[in-house]
């Protein structure tokens, strides 16, 4: 399989287009993850789609797809030389079309929204991004405008991953949806298997049984306690604290065995300064003291998934362009704020890429409805345009 394509075709003039038409395309386009939902369509069709609109308007275009069947799409307008590079980002993925209200697949356009699964999250932000693009390749620009439209948001990360081995830039933006707010800082999370160990035995015979769910109790009082402690302790400025809790747990065989294990599977949300190894210090102390006090009490600990909290300055090159794009065209400052969940811009930042999130306003994301406004999403699409003709000049 070709892991790679780049197509260059003739510039076409562009104008600012019509990102509501450019969105009712794509969410006509079925782009459900198939790793939430076995067997669903996935980002190809999406992406071809994506790959072929942004060829026809001049940009040079690679289809990376290290897993078959889900692409990510990089299109670059390559600047004159000398000036600063601008990266795009947004996700191609949506999550299950089931439990939906209506045809998740039709765009509805009512009361100047449009309804639709991948609407506001976060198919939009694809349609604002491409327009543009589009519009800021037109102008005199030195630096590259890149834009990559990437698979796998919703479940792994995948996409940016790949697209982070090939490409670089010295800023970018991500077009999740934030309600025209500049976000500049995020939450990041480290997941946990805590496994009390017990001892198996008929039911009949205490004697010969401990029982690992009972036992698990005690670490989950403690769990209680650290939570209601991170949310007294130091607050970040613009994240406020951390936060943990139990996720799942998982015990015994049978009503007539004691259990010989129980697993419990957290979650601690974390904000800049914490990471995994601070998590797993705050474990350690909950369960060591339960363990000096009953000789019963063992354990093992296994971390997981860690990703990082994000956060970039507030005066930072980017931030500043797209202060001022957004207040030429709104006129009025956009607010700076931070965000609960986490997104692929940690992965930028780690990989030396600083950036914030901004994006339209709407609701329903991963609801049975979802919706995008559709005058934020043209105030979107030029301020993302002004933003990259001056940052990439």
């Amino acid at each position: 399989m070709e892991a790679s394509k780049k197509v260059k075709t003739e510039t076409l003039p562009c104008a600012l287009e019509d990102p509501v038409a450019l969105l009712q395309q794509l969410v006509r386009i079925n782009s459900v993850n198939p790793d939430l939902v076995p067997g669903a369509a996935g980002e190809t069709a999406l992406a071809a789609f994506t790959a072929t609109w942004l060829e026809k308007r001049g940009f040079i275009v690679t289809r990376l797809e290290a897993v078959f069947g889900r692409p990510s799409i990089v299109a670059v307008a390559a600047g004159t030389g000398g000036g600063k590079s601008l990266m795009f980002n947004g996700h191609l993925d949506t999550v299950t079309l089931a439990g939906y209200d209506g045809d998740p697949l039709e765009p509805r356009l009512e009361a100047g929204r449009m309804y639709g699964r991948g609407t506001f999250d976060m198919k939009a932000g694809i349609a604002a991004m491409m327009v543009a693009a589009a519009d800021a390749a037109t102008r005199q620009h030195s630096g590259d405008i890149i834009l990559a439209l990437v698979a796998d948001e919703e479940f792994g990360s995948a996409g940016t991953e790949e697209v982070l081995r090939h490409f670089r830039a010295d800023a970018a933006i991500v077009s999740e949806p934030t309600h025209e707010d500049i976000v500049i800082a995020h939450r990041g999370f480290v997941w946990f298997d805590v496994t009390i160990q017990g001892t198996a035995a008929h039911g009949s015979r205490p004697d010969l049984g401990i029982d690992a769910i009972a036992k698990a109790g005690r670490f989950l009082t403690g769990l209680e306690e650290l939570s209601h402690a991170l949310l007294r302790g130091p607050a970040h400025p613009v994240l406020g604290t951390g936060s943990i809790h139990a996720s799942l747990i998982r015990g015994g065989e049978e009503l007539s065995s004691y259990p010989a294990a129980c697993t419990v599977s957290l979650e601690r949300r974390t904000v800049p300064g914490e990471n995994a190894a601070a998590v797993e210090a705050e474990l350690r102390h909950i369960l060591d003291a339960i363990a000096a006090s009953d000789p019963d009490f063992s354990y093992t600990l296994a971390a997981g998934l860690e990703r990082q909290a994000f956060e970039v300055p507030s005066d930072s090159p980017i931030v500043r362009a797209v202060a001022a794009a957004a207040g030429a065209v709104t006129g009025h400052p956009a607010p700076l704020r931070g965000e609960a969940f986490w997104t692929d811009a940690a992965l930028m930042l780690e990989a030396g890429i600083p950036g914030l999130l901004f994006g339209v306003d709407g609701g329903g994301a991963h609801a049975a409805t979802e919706w995008v406004d559709l005058a934020s999403l043209k105030r979107v699409s030029q301020i993302l345009a002004d933003t990259a003709a001056d940052f990439c000049l």
